[in-house]
């Protein structure tokens, strides 16, 4: 039995409690309605972009505008919840989830839909852990702990199948910007129950605001973040990419230097130590960036470049998550019974043949049906990958510091995610856009038309030429120059999978967190 190394704590355990029906029922509506927001442009990327005509990277951003705050955020909102309360933090939550949807209902520009997005962001960095952290808390039996995170997880998945399928139908029948009524309401719904059903917890000894941590890890994961979407727009040699990619990284090297210093962290860095907490975190991270960037480029597939309505957009998403839904009666179970390691490797295998099997498409083939076999599989990977994901990170680590490991664990899965919609649209566009001239040419366009096509290329990328009143020719060319980038992003996609299920196997171990000195 291989012994896991100590983090120093000079903190006794945090008190136990049991886990109430109405604090889990608490928990897992939040985190739907967290999950509920990040899933929902997926159907309507298409209707967004012919509303505001937006290049790619704008497109992205309406994603990453969500993401990014909820990945800086979760940290120190851990820490919060810590220190103050978790129940706090769900009820305001749910209320400004509500308000970042209603700027995002009335948003006249897609600048400020990325306001609304970011705002709901804000609200999503509170649910995610502290709906996490209450659960944790309230279970000290792991075996408890396993049902437990069986539902949260189950809830999460629920809400991602129900988002796409939602706003394909409000889309359908009126307009796309009645879509985001429903996680307003659904918000203040959250809101509400949260008042009256959680059971609060904390564990406030020796914790304290960390300022410096923040701020460093923000400025950090911004810079990395707007320097990618940037680099795909502006290219990847501009000195304002490069002088932010090295900022970013300056901040990063000040974010550990801050922590080691710190006396009361909002991350003890001790917790990397612990196989199974790092490799948990490096699947996370790799593992989203894989998931919702095949998702983000499966949505460009077919809502922006075959033109298919938003239902249609929705369907392949809605198959994804319904898997989740039939393997919920076992999936508690394989969380008691099989090590979490194996799990994630299995998860991630068929994620990975599912995206190789997105990337075979050709762009051609608009068959709703041929889309089934990998959405599938991208299922199946999906539910498999959360929910061990969880339970890997935050079983590894005593119970009072469940509220920063938790945190932790969804910093960087969101990230993850946050990366996936910056660095997969990055790549596809960039290829695209590189290969579009070729096609161009190849397909015999000339004169006038070609000019034309490569300004628009020039100046709004590959998805303007694809989505523009070129001419059959020019537009038949585009399709292949799209073809060639999708299918590269979709591939590198599948590899980081295949990166997560190999960290899966080597670096995770049994966690024995009686072990840990706290």
């Amino acid at each position: 039995m291989v012994e896991q190394p100590a983090v120093a704590d000079d903190r006794a355990p945090a008190p136990t409690a049991t886990l109430t029906r109405t604090t889990l029922v608490a928990a897992c509506l939040s985190v739907a309605a967290a999950q509920l927001c990040l899933t929902l442009p997926s159907a309507i990327n298409g209707n967004i972009q012919a509303h505001f005509h937006s290049t790619g990277s704008q497109l992205a951003w309406v994603t990453s505008a969500f993401i990014l705050p909820t990945a800086i955020l979760e940290l120190n909102f851990g820490l919060l919840g810590d220190m103050f309360g978790r129940k706090a933090l769900l009820v305001y939550g749910g209320f400004l989830l509500a308000v970042g949807n209603l700027v995002d209902v009335v948003a006249p520009t897609i600048h400020l839909m990325w306001v609304g997005q970011a705002l709901s962001g804000i609200g999503a960095a509170m649910l995610f852990p502290s709906s996490l952290a209450v659960i944790a808390a309230g279970t000290p039996d792991p075996g408890d702990r396993a049902k437990a995170l069986a539902r949260w997880a189950l809830s999460l998945s629920i809400a991602s199948a129900l988002g796409p399928l939602i706003a394909g139908v409000i889309a359908e029948l009126t307009v796309y910007q009645w879509v985001f009524v429903v996680p307003l309401i659904f918000g203040v719904i959250v809101g509400v129950v949260n008042v009256f059903a959680v059971t609060d917890s904390r564990a406030p000894e020796g914790r304290k605001l960390d300022w410096p941590g923040q701020i460093t890890v923000a400025l950090a994961l911004f810079g990395l973040l707007w320097a990618t979407l940037q680099g795909s727009a502006a290219g990847w040699g501009a000195p304002a990419v490069i002088i932010v990619y090295v900022l970013a990284v300056v901040f990063l090297v000040l974010f550990v230097f801050v922590e080691l210093c710190s006396g009361a962290p909002m991350f003890k860095l001790d917790l990397l130590k612990i196989p199974a907490f790092a490799g948990a975190a490096g699947v996370a991270l790799v593992g989203m960036l894989g998931f919702i960037g095949t998702a983000y480029s499966v949505s460009i597939r077919v809502g922006v470049v075959q033109h298919r309505d938003s239902l249609h957009t929705a369907f392949p998403f809605v198959l994804v998550q319904a898997i989740p839904l039939l393997l919920a009666p076992v999936l508690s179970r394989l969380l008691r019974q099989v090590n979490p390691r194996w799990l994630l490797a299995g998860g991630l295998l068929p994620l990975a043949v599912g995206q190789f099997w997105f990337a075979a498409l050709p762009i051609s083939n608009s068959s709703m049906l041929a889309l089934v076999p990998p959405a599938l599989l991208l299922g199946i990977g999906f539910i498999l990958v959360v929910s061990s994901l969880t339970a890997a990170a935050v079983n590894s680590v005593p119970v009072g510091l469940a509220g920063m490991a938790s945190a932790a664990t969804s910093l960087v899965r969101e990230f993850g995610q946050v990366l996936g919609p910056a660095v997969i649209s990055a790549i596809m566009l960039g290829q695209a856009g590189s290969a579009m001239a070729g096609q161009l040419e190849h397909a015999g366009v000339s004169g006038g038309q070609l000019h034309a096509a490569l300004g628009a290329n020039h100046g709004g990328g590959p998805l303007a030429v694809v989505t523009g009143d070129f001419g059959d020719h020019v537009h038949s060319a585009s399709l292949l120059a799209m073809q060639h980038g999708l299918t590269i992003g979709i591939v590198v996609c599948g590899i980081a999978s295949l990166v997560g299920a190999v960290i899966s196997v080597v670096v995770i171990r049994p966690a024995h967190p009686e072990l840990v000195a706290v």
